[in-house]
């Protein structure tokens, strides 16, 4: 019999191998997809609180394979010690919360107006899920993708990312470790075979929803694919997150909010912050300590673990950085802090006076970069906030809460924090964006209703009484 197919996943700071996984085809995703299919009887019959144990375990079945974790992260993604400890913390987090969910995962009584009926609203498992993860947290976001979809009675299929097949294989083990067999079923490919293989399973009868985490061009091809199918899909995709500073804000705040969502993991997170938008009356004295701030925050080799920021996933990032910096000071942006990558190892920049017609203030970067964009006033913050295709997360800095609230209300967005940074996710809320970022929401009762179907069930009491 010949060998199965494997591919390779190279450490983006090394160069050398970091992983070699199975190579699935169409026929293995089917085969993957009818395993979680053959699992859904029994899995879904679970009362609440069987799948709340089977939960929990996987739970500590993941934190038990922290070190194992914290390997996969730095050799395949370049990632620091701890984003990947964090990754992990956040994703056992999520499965504890969901395994909290499966007795809220409730129903109700509706007055019926016929004598006699009872009539309910009923909240069922769907099927089996199909969750395509990335790579950028690979932990929190492959678990996401798993998690609810479980507590709620459904069997998964995860779709691992071609950067990240250890470290998504990893969540996989821990819960068959946890769950019956098939229950989550997990599928490795090349990144040549990517389409052919999500299409099968976006195509597979038994698959009945799908949720995919990544970007937005990615999103609207599994969209288009599943509308032919007419299943439901739950989209999380690109973000240009804006900081808007109001002129009553507490510059020193905005600063450490600004640093942090914009360059945590080198500013490869959906949330990230993209766009740092100050109102004219503040904006020198916010560049300047913002400036002083970042050229704070070093840059080196992720397995040293003495640096803030690590590697970038890979050189093509690193261009397309570079590129937008090119073309926002070539059209007269100032750069205030940055420096020459070496390798995948890349500094955190700062452009100041970024502008509308700039691709910086337009094209996710998913890099380590910031543009800084100067408004007239509060009204023009807003404008400049929303004038966007994305729709993920937004932060606003002021020291007047109501005036906050007011602004965050305006801002397009599905996420908005007042006085705190564009990257903050928890298990129990309700994450998506809108417009470009995607719909639909993972997380606490959101989730419920994402993984759920709603049926409608009656009961007749009396005898029944018919016009003809």
């Amino acid at each position: 019999m010949a060998p199965s197919p494997t591919f390779t996943r190279l450490n983006p700071v090394t160069g050398d191998i970091a992983t070699t996984a199975p190579a699935f085809g169409p026929a293995e995703a089917i085969a993957a997809a009818d395993a979680a299919a053959a699992a859904f009887p029994a899995w879904s019959a679970l009362g609440p609180n069987a799948r709340r144990a089977a939960l929990t375990r996987a739970a500590d079945a993941l934190a038990g394979r922290a070190d194992q974790f914290v390997a996969a992260m730095m050799g395949e993604i370049g990632a620091t010690e701890g984003w990947a400890r964090f990754n992990l913390m956040l994703a056992v987090s999520m499965v504890r919360e969901a395994a909290a969910l499966t007795t809220r995962i409730g129903g109700e009584v509706i007055p019926s107006d016929k004598p006699g009926c009872i009539a309910m609203a009923l909240r069922e498992p769907v099927g089996v899920m199909l969750g395509i993860a990335p790579w950028n947290a690979p932990i929190i976001l492959g678990v996401r993708a798993l998690a609810v979809p479980l507590a709620c009675g459904n069997t998964v299929v995860l779709k691992a990312s071609e950067q990240c097949p250890r470290t998504h294989s990893l969540i996989a083990e821990a819960f068959a470790e946890a769950l019956p067999a098939g229950a989550v079923s997990i599928v490795t490919n090349a990144p040549e075979d990517a389409g052919d293989v999500v299409g099968a399973l976006i195509d597979h009868p038994q698959v009945r929803r799908i949720n995919f985490t990544g970007s937005t061009h990615v999103g609207r091809i599994i969209a288009k694919r599943a509308a032919e199918h007419l299943k439901p899909v739950l989209l999380e995709l690109g973000g240009k997150a804006p900081l808007i500073v109001l002129d009553d804000a507490d510059l020193d705040e905005a600063v450490k909010a600004a640093a942090f969502g914009a360059f945590m993991n080198q500013g490869q997170i959906c949330m990230s912050t993209e766009r740092i938008i100050v109102v004219d009356a503040v904006a020198d004295a916010f560049v300047e300590k913002f400036a002083a701030k970042v050229k704070t925050m070093a840059v080196g080799d992720p397995r040293e673990g003495n640096t803030p920021l690590g590697a970038v996933v890979d050189q093509k990032t690193v261009d397309h950085v570079k590129s937008l910096i090119a073309d926002a000071v070539g059209a007269g942006a100032v750069q205030v802090n940055g420096g020459d990558a070496k390798g995948v190892l890349m500094p955190a920049h700062v452009v100041d006076r970024v502008t509308p017609d700039m691709k910086l203030f337009r094209d996710e970067s998913f890099g380590p970069v910031v543009g800084i964009t100067r408004a007239r006033d509060e009204e023009h913050e807003i404008a400049l906030a929303n004038d966007t295709e994305y729709g993920l997360s937004a932060s606003v800095f002021t020291r007047d809460t109501a005036r906050g609230l007011n602004v965050a209300r305006r801002i397009q967005s599905g996420i908005c924090h007042v006085n705190g940074p564009t990257v903050h996710d928890e298990a129990q809320m309700p994450f998506g964006g809108v417009k470009a970022s995607g719909y639909g929401r993972f997380g606490g009762k959101a989730g419920i209703d994402a993984f759920t179907e709603l049926r409608w069930i009656t009961i007749e009491t009396q005898p029944g009484h018919y016009p003809i």
